[in-house]
This record gives structure tokens, sequence and C-alpha cells, in this order.
């Protein structure tokens, strides 16, 4: 299913009530000026990404805001056993995949990192509910990708079929700004953001696990799923993880 496209910037009218032209005549003077639908989230532009005057000022700031890591799980040994070829391509299916996915529920596709890729929802497009909001993506994905499972059993045999996803997703206040010598490299860091990617690192094949601040911000997307502590690398104390 194709995102929706928005004739305006969300981010730009959510943060500032500023309408700016992502496509159409109207959006031409700004393309002149380089500001055009970024490639994080093209219902957003690349205002969103460098300029926003808080972050220009502060170079980060804290915001309220869920995670989300996927992980493309088989990848590496798939990768030792096929041509580059047809395993790039696969990557490529994967990063689609997850964006149409994150898009779909106004997140922002921050990294893509090998096999796996970093989100962010309720930044630049705020979201009252955007735990649930990446909670409905990460199902997106499962589903989209299981979709595909036929396929890539034709082109990869019974490799292929083992092909999954595991998800970790975490809410709270993160810093978000450009970080780096260069200040080039527009993300949120923090604890939340640990946690998201140990819970990914946890999650079993076709599992999704959200931690507690995900599960009391969106209990209706979670009503039928199960709860217990994980020893997660890093953290001293056991977290408590649910499955969604």
């Amino acid at each position: 299913m194709a995102v929706r496209q928005a004739t305006i910037c969300k981010g730009c009218w959510g943060q500032m009530r500023m309408p700016v032209p992502l496509r159409g005549i109207a959006s031409a003077p700004f393309r002149a000026f380089g500001i055009r639908p970024s490639r994080m989230n093209p219902n957003t532009c690349t205002l969103c990404e460098l300029m926003f005057e808080k972050v220009m000022k502060a170079r980060q700031i804290s915001i309220e805001a869920t995670v989300l890591f996927a992980d493309l799980r088989g990848y590496t040994a798939l990768s030792q056993a096929h041509p580059s070829a047809a395993v790039t391509a696969l990557l490529d299916a994967f990063y689609d995949e997850c964006a149409e996915a994150i898009w779909e529920h106004d997140g922002l596709l921050n990294k893509t990192m090998g096999d796996a890729i970093m989100a962010i929802f309720n930044f630049p497009i705020r979201q009252d509910d955007h735990a649930a909001q990446a909670v409905r993506a990460a199902r997106a994905i499962q589903q989209r990708c299981a979709a595909r499972r036929e396929a890539l059993a034709e082109a990869f045999g019974a490799e292929g079929a083992t092909i999954c996803v595991g998800v970790g997703i975490a809410s709270g206040t993160v810093s978000f700004g450009e970080f780096g010598r260069s200040h080039q490299d527009l993300t949120a860091i923090g604890t939340v953001v640990n946690i998201a990617s140990r819970a990914q690192s946890a999650a079993a094949a076709r599992e999704i696990l959200v931690t507690q601040a995900v599960y009391d911000a969106a209990p209706s997307e979670l009503e039928e799923g199960s709860a217990r502590d994980y020893r997660l690398k890093g953290f001293d104390a056991p977290v408590r993880l649910w499955a969604a």
C-alpha cells in the first residue's frame, strides 16, 4: 500500500503552522532553495531535518518520543551463501517495506544500519498517540515481511523461508539534534534509544517487544500481550518487556 502523500509538510505545519508545499507548482520556488520532501519521511521536508529554530540554536533538544528498532533475522547467514546482488536486493526490499510501514504512521525513518533500521515517532510530526503509532508500524512491518516469505523461499530456498524480523520499541525522553564534530548526524540519543535497541536484540524471530512505558501509553494496542523481565546488555537491573 502506497503512503498517502501530503501536499504540505506535516512537520512544519504541526511545529510552526508554516504551510510548506511539498508537491505541485507551488513547491517549485521552495525546491529552488533546496526545500524538498525528506528522505526520512516524504510527508515532511528538509526544513524538518535541519532548520527548526530550536535545533539550530541549541544543536539538540529534549523531546518525548517513541523509538523503534527493527532487525532482519537470518540475513548474515544468507549473505554468505548467495550472490551479493540478490542479497542487496533483499536488503533494499526490507528498507522499503519498513519505510512504507513507518511513514503510514507518521514516523521518521531515521537510520538504516546494515540489516537494521531505527525510526522515531513524535518528531517532527507531533502525535499524542506516538507509542500506539509505533506499535502499529511494527505490526505493519511484520505483516509486510511475512507477505514476502513465499517469494523469499523461491529466491533463496530454505534459507529464504527463515528470513524474518525482530522489533524493539521504547518511549520516553530523548535528546534529538545534530551530533558529531561536523554536526551532520541528525538523530536521537539517550537511554530510551539504548533500551529500544536492546529490546530488538532480545526479541525472538517475528516478535515485537515493547517497554512498560509503551504499554502504559498504548494499553489498547497491547491488551493481549504478555510481559516478563529481561536481562539487557548494559543494564544492571532487569527490564520488563511486553510481547506485542
